[in-house]
């Protein structure tokens, strides 16, 4: 279409851009209402409400979770509840005029006042008696008892650490074969260390390779103990005692583990200190 020649320019604008020409001066004004009525609209605007967790949704997140997560063993975590009451215990006699190491086992705390129980085979004929406790503090101690019967000593700590925690201790009433257990102590003088098996038997017996003497109604377990475990604790995998280390089963002269150990029921070590566990 031909625009008439001799009409203003005005004239040859549109409405829209008439309109878009008026608007100018107050176009930051129009802005910001233009997003203070976006911002009002955003704040009245209801939420979606959430989505009800199902138990479903619960099982996937508790399986993810198992299955990113590497968790402790029984065992592991056994071993970490009684590693705080087992003690090295290492036996001095004189020989020649000079002091040298008669032998090296282990104990387990019973009473933070530093009662320790461990084998009479460790302690036994020693001048003096040492013990590590598990923050690596090393206090003196004496025999305060003895049960030959069972090959037990009780020890007392001259010097006890503030925090010493004693083991806790489990009847052997409801312990059936085939049971996991822990031992925890320092074969040839290395550790603390820590083996896994079961309970094998019990009401077992054993003679001592001299023939000298019999102990009955033993704990027999195949966890690995060899010499140096003498005297430490059998704990359950809830890290509770239920017996002494006592003996290994060596049909050999080698003193090597074969699978067959035995460890005196925590009641009758019990007895040796005048105390019931339970």
């Amino acid at each position: 279409m031909r625009v008439p020649s001799g009409l203003p320019s005005s004239a040859l604008l549109t409405p829209l851009t008439r309109w878009m020409q008026g608007l100018r001066p107050h176009f930051w004004r129009v802005l910001a209402l233009l997003a203070l009525f976006m911002l009002l609209i955003q704040a009245l605007w209801p939420e979606p409400p959430a989505r009800k967790l199902t138990q479903q949704d619960i099982d996937a997140a508790v399986l993810k979770t198992l299955e990113t997560t590497v968790l402790p063993s029984a065992a592991a975590r056994a071993a970490a509840a009684i590693a705080p009451s087992v003690v090295r215990v290492k036996s001095y006699a004189a020989a020649k005029g000079e002091e040298e190491e008669h032998g090296v086992g282990t104990g387990v705390v019973i009473v933070n006042s530093g009662v320790i129980l461990t084998n009479l085979h460790v302690v036994a004929g020693a001048q003096r008696v040492e013990v590590t406790f598990f923050d690596g503090s090393t206090s003196p101690a004496y025999i305060s008892n003895t049960q030959t019967e069972n090959d037990l000593a009780v020890l007392q700590a001259r010097l006890v650490p503030d925090d010493l925690e004693p083991a806790t201790l489990r009847s052997t009433a409801d312990l059936q074969p085939g049971d996991g257990v822990v031992a925890v102590g320092f074969p040839f003088g290395i550790g603390p260390s820590v083996s896994h098996g079961v309970v094998s038997g019990l009401g077992r017996s054993f003679r001592s390779p001299e023939g000298k003497q019999v102990i009955g109604n033993l704990i027999q377990f195949d966890a690995a103990a060899n010499p140096g475990n003498s005297g430490g604790p059998l704990v359950t995998l809830d890290g509770k005692v239920v017996g002494i280390v006592t003996a290994i089963l060596n049909p050999s002269d080698q003193r090597t583990f074969i699978g067959i150990g035995f460890a005196v029921p925590i009641e009758n070590a019990a007895s040796a200190v005048g105390m019931h566990p339970f």
